[in-house]
């Protein structure tokens, strides 16, 4: 990533250059302080008491200013309403259209106004995020409570943009009743579900909501997915609008929501199909997982191979899962399980999950990037629904021309015919998005500095703090070589190189990632083993229970994302899951009181539901503690999760299998054992992190 030093100096408007926060110079003073600490020539009171005064300072100047212009664009407009109101009584077709011009200007100047307050409260975050990080001290809780709840607080000014709504208001109102001067003169406060047709209006609606951090479920939902944004916009927005096509969209999230199918579809079923091929019944972890190990290696070379086309990798998944799906049916009757495993290999490989996410991350404009991304995750837990219940309506059986339909095969079979078909649907309306480097020789106009204002405010005004932020590592030294800040701006290359970039903080959240996976996939993978042999649960039942989980996912995401992030901190959230997941793991083991039905679907509920919400939270916290150089490239923050995931998918499902020689008796405490001791690790490591970041 370019320092930010750098990029404020590229972006800052230059008339307003005098009033920007002097971000070059704090970082100079906290490496004096540093060197001061560490030398004793002053003490910590005296340096967070010239820290302090020398950021009022900074605030002050930023406040004033933007007072100042919120001053000026009211006297605009209060200009421009006395204009309109000597209209009223003889109204002028050109001297209206002169005034919704003019309003339309005023809108554009608070979009830089706007603009400048997005880069100085990044400013500022970043500033207190490195002198916590060097001076190892707490200062930024301390000092945003101090100044914010201040009656006379300058800091809300910024955090909270006092006064920009009134401007915003009046621009829109008055742009509404210029807009049709023949019908009704009814204001917007009188019909506020008619929408403004005006793109000033829109624009400007968007950057207050990026700037009020609003915790709605749709951006949980958008974190959740881990699809990662820049910090501060790229200069040229154009060139993401000329890569997005809708339908394509609409083909990746399809493909998100098949490939969940097809994952989940087989659980409830794939004991009886062992067995039905003379193998055990916990060899179901086997099928299950062989889908997963395969997942390793094809979520690398796919998102490599998107470098190039989306197009390609997209083909070649939607084959391979055909062929492996057919395959996997057809084990039944040619009574081959190795058959059965290469199949489910084939669809392993076939994941392109690691596509979809890089193409909403790379293809999908700034303004909508955040809904589908909530798209993406509500795509998958759909699948994860869809997929055991589908398995659960697929009681028949028959043949035709000596090939066996029935429960087992019929998951395969209509995969099969569900990837043929979504291969021709893509083969028809995918659209090719133009390469970046094809993008960038496209020429921009030379008038189009409003659109780029306009574009850039679309993206994430004031990303919220955490206690345990990842600094940036190309703003160490501003001072540095150009080639030393070319290469910290590259993506990483390789997994070695992306797992160096990674803090302590930031793999405890991997680990924790690793262990809810683990924990989930033992609990839905052993299922229908577990049930079928404790409460001898049909095919059916289980379906119903593993559908019923699946259906908790989305409303979990809403009460937490609309919510419960609203009176919690994250790290709360996230400890008081990692506990209540403990909790369920614990009252899912056998104990010496018979195992009845009631105890298996009330632990296995809590500790499903609490592990969604630990994965929503720490997801969420993931997107904003990622180095810059994971937003995009092959190696990046998505396919690290994804491959945290699948690793820990693969070992659970090798431990059903392996806990299967114990006998059906001990699988479940077996499998739940490793489930607890991870647990437990990351509760320890989670508080272990938090005690000593600073």
């Amino acid at each position: 990533m370019v320092e930010f030093g750098k990029k404020l100096k590229e972006r800052q408007i230059q008339e307003w250059k005098g009033f920007y926060i002097n971000y070059k110079q704090m970082k100079k003073k906290v490496k004096q302080y540093v060197n001061q600490l560490q030398a004793g020539a002053q003490g910590r009171r005296h340096v967070l008491k010239d820290f302090s005064r020398m950021l009022d300072n900074q605030i002050e100047k930023i406040v004033l200013f933007m007072l100042e212009q919120q001053g000026l664009l009211a006297s605009r407009l209060q200009q421009l309403n006395e204009e309109q109101e000597s209209l009223q009584g003889q109204p002028d077709i050109y001297k209206i259209t002169e005034l919704r011009e003019a309003y339309r200007t005023v809108g554009l100047d608070l979009l830089k106004l706007l603009y400048f307050l997005e880069i100085n409260a990044i400013g500022l975050r970043k500033i207190l995020k490195k002198f916590d990080k060097h001076c190892r001290y707490k200062f930024t809780d301390y000092y945003v409570e101090t100044r914010a709840n201040h009656p006379y607080s300058q800091l809300q000014q910024i955090f909270k943009h006092v006064g920009v709504g009134a401007v915003v208001g009046a621009i829109s109102r008055n742009l509404a009743e210029l807009q049709d001067r023949q019908g009704s003169y009814l204001s917007i406060y009188d019909q506020p579900p008619v929408p403004l047709q005006e793109p000033v209006v829109d624009s400007l609606q968007s950057a207050v909501n990026r700037l009020s951090n609003s915790t709605s479920f749709l951006d949980y939902l958008g974190q959740h997915a881990l699809i990662m944004q820049e910090e501060l916009p790229p200069v040229g927005e154009h060139a993401g609008d000329q890569r997005y096509h809708f339908m394509s969209l609409v083909l990746n999230l399809a493909n998100t929501f098949l490939y969940m199918v097809n994952t989940y579809i087989i659980v409830p079923t794939a004991d009886d199909y062992s067995m039905s091929l003379g193998a055990a019944a916990t060899v179901c972890g086997v099928v299950i997982g062989a889908m997963a190990v395969a997942q390793l290696f094809s979520s690398v070379y796919l998102s490599a191979w998107s470098n190039k086309s989306y197009f390609r990798p997209l083909v070649f998944s939607s084959i391979v899962l055909c062929v492996g799906n057919a395959m996997y049916a057809m084990a039944y009757d040619l009574n081959a399980l190795y058959i059965l495993l290469i199949g489910r290999l084939f669809c392993g490989l076939g994941s392109a999950r690691a596509v979809n996410r890089r193409y909403i991350s790379d293809c999908v404009p700034t303004k909508i990037q955040m809904q589908s991304s909530a798209a993406f995750v509500s795509a998958s837990a759909l699948g994860m629904a869809c997929g055991p219940a589908l398995a659960g309506l697929l009681q028949v059986n028959f043949k035709i021309y000596n090939i066996t339909f029935n429960q087992n095969t019929l998951p395969g079979w209509v995969m099969a015919v569900a990837w043929l078909v979504y291969l021709i649907w893509l083969w028809i309306s995918f659209k090719e998005p133009v390469l970046e480097y094809e993008v960038d020789q496209v020429p921009q106009e030379s008038s189009a500095d409003h659109d780029k204002l306009e574009k850039g405010l679309e993206q994430p005004l004031l990303p919220p703090p955490t206690e345990y932020e990842q600094e940036d590592d190309g703003d160490e030294e501003c001072d540095g070589s150009e080639e030393a800040s070319n290469e910290s701006r590259l993506p990483a290359n390789s997994l070695g190189s992306a797992y160096r970039l990674l803090t302590p903080s930031i793999k405890v959240q991997l680990l924790i990632y690793f262990m809810l996976k683990y924990a989930m996939e033992i609990l839905l993978s052993e299922s229908s083993v577990v049930t079928s042999y404790y409460f001898g649960w049909g095919t059916s039942t289980v379906s119903i229970f593993l559908a019923c989980l699946g259906l908790t996912v989305l409303p979990i995401n809403m009460v937490v994302g609309g919510y419960i992030k609203n009176f919690f901190e994250h790290r709360q959230i996230l400890l008081a899951s990692e506990i209540v997941v403990c909790i369920g793991i614990i009252f899912s083991f056998q104990f010496i009181i018979p195992y009845s039905t009631p105890q298996y679907v009330c632990s296995g509920l809590i500790m499903f539901v609490a592990a969604e919400v630990l994965e929503g939270v720490n997801l969420a916290l993931l997107t904003r503690v990622m180095p810059s150089r994971l937003n995009r490239g092959t190696y990046n923050a998505g396919l690290l999760s994804t491959e945290a995931g699948t690793i820990a998918r693969v070992i659970a499902d090798a431990t059903i299998t392996g806990a299967g020689y114990l006998g059906q008796s001990m699988l479940l405490n077996t499998t739940l054992a490793p489930s607890l001791v991870f647990c437990i690790t990351s509760i320890i490591a989670t508080c272990y992190t938090y005690n000593s970041l600073y």
